[in-house]
């Protein structure tokens, strides 16, 4: 059901999507989603949550046997862009950018995209402008996938003499 629900936020947004759809998607009865999660909003967000999870755990086995520095740095980044690979979880993230602007389902993105964020500066050795060149880097290739731009506008790919720019 969570991946029936993925891929319908990340196609319509929190606010377009229904529960009827996903629950079409999942083969599965409407109200049974609501037997597992007791409103719309917290099935997003568990949606939204994994995904932040999923880039927080490629993040640190990518770190994982490198030094900091630029073979982690590289490291991390080619981890992000095998993640990108999946358009339909990236939409949904860039889904719930957009859903923020939602009260309700602020504090939680928030949230979440600071765990990432500090991840990625603790990883990195703590220093903040090399996170969030980092993190920069990684919301462009987010815009270029899900815009499919074309190969020939994206920057090189992360390596060990280009990753910190």
């Amino acid at each position: 059901m969570i991946e029936a629900a993925i891929d319908e936020f990340g196609e319509h947004g929190y606010h377009a999507g229904s529960t009827a759809a996903i629950a079409r998607r999942a083969g599965i009865s409407q109200p049974y989603i609501y037997a597992l999660f007791p409103d719309k909003e917290t099935l997003f967000l568990a949606c939204y949550r994994r995904g932040c999870e999923r880039i927080r755990q490629a993040f640190a086995e990518a770190a994982r046997g490198t030094e900091r520095g630029e073979a982690r740095t590289a490291a991390m980044g080619t981890a992000y862009f095998e993640l990108l690979q999946s358009r339909r979880e990236l939409l949904l993230q860039l889904q719930a950018f957009a859903a923020a602007s939602d009260p309700a389902l602020r504090p939680a993105v928030r949230e979440g995209f600071i765990e990432v964020l500090k991840d990625i500066r603790r990883l990195l050795g703590g220093d903040a402008d090399e996170a969030a060149l980092f993190a920069g880097r990684g919301m462009l290739l987010n815009i270029l996938t899900a815009l499919e731009v074309p190969d020939e506008l994206w920057p090189e790919p992360l390596s060990a003499e280009n990753a910190v720019p």
